[in-house]
């Protein structure tokens, strides 16, 4: 943060309409030039490269298992709940029972991402009488490739720690969400979801199976979630628009960057597309 003011520029995952007067704040304060050029998701989702090595270039710091999408496509439209806390978010054994019994008690489908450690000092291991509950209508994974869950017409809601890149791509796509932020900046993004987006319900620290239950049943079927639901679709179409129109504000920040600050700095006999694909993905890293 002390070095920020000697930037010449910032480059920010999110656009203008969805935090304009944070945005403003920042360009009081620091650098004259902010690139906002989000969802940066979307942009790899859309990748049409034909080049295999920048395909396989992402984000996640797991090796993901695709056969979720697979079991999600069985399922109808907005009747599963996607259930993930992040790469190095842990709970307890036993707020992992009680979030395990939470959802088996709402009796719909579900699709978890349980990491090996996602438990502070032990595994994460299950009851059997949980699994042998939910084996029609649960799924559980150690990880899997999220983007291309949360645009999934199955997911009908994402439980979560509300890390900035889980609430982003969650906004995006139009899902609505649970939250039991963690630490960090979770806290921060869980108050302007819930408060300013309108995306999202918080869940105590101490977490008891009857809120987790209480809390899916009015996300995925009660008045509130389909509400949240409608601004999450709200969201959704902004970021599109941000991002694919001509005269959308990430649109024309990504041609700026690119023409302002990389090109600039880069060897003037390339091809634009060449220097616009690997550039992008070296954000990523």
């Amino acid at each position: 943060m002390d070095k920020i003011p000697k930037f010449s520029a910032l480059i920010l995952n999110t656009f203008d309409t969805l935090e304009s007067d944070i945005l403003q704040q920042i360009a009081t304060k620091f650098p004259p030039v902010n690139y906002t050029i989000g969802p940066l998701h979307r942009f790899v989702l859309n990748n049409t490269t034909q080049d295999d090595d920048l395909k396989s270039i992402g984000s996640n710091l797991w090796k993901e298992d695709t056969h979720c999408i697979e079991w999600l496509d069985t399922k109808k439209p907005n009747s599963v709940v996607y259930v993930n806390f992040g790469s190095i978010t842990v709970l307890s054994k036993e707020q992992l029972i009680e979030f395990a019994w939470g959802l088996a008690n709402t009796k719909m489908n579900f699709l978890w991402v349980v990491r090996s450690d996602l438990v502070m000092g032990d595994s994460a291991i299950l009851p059997y009488e949980f699994l042998a509950e939910t084996k029609e209508r649960g799924l559980l994974s150690g990880w899997c490739p999220q983007e291309q869950v949360l645009s999934h017409a199955s997911i009908g809601g994402f439980l979560g720690h509300c890390g900035w890149n889980s609430t982003f791509e969650s906004i995006s796509f139009g899902v609505p969400m649970l939250c039991w932020p963690f630490f960090a900046d979770q806290q921060t993004n869980c108050w302007f979801s819930c408060n300013r987006w309108g995306v999202r319900i918080e869940i105590d620290s101490d977490v008891k199976r009857e809120v987790i239950e209480e809390v899916v049943r009015e996300l995925m079927i009660g008045e509130r979630g389909k509400e949240m639901k409608e601004n999450a679709l709200k969201w959704k179409n902004l970021a599109e628009k941000a991002i694919t129109s001509p005269t959308g504000s990430s649109y024309m920040n990504f041609d700026k960057l690119v023409r302002e600050v990389l090109l600039p700095k880069a060897s003037s006999f390339l091809p634009l597309d060449w220097h616009v694909q690997i550039m992008f993905y070296c954000f990523l890293i």
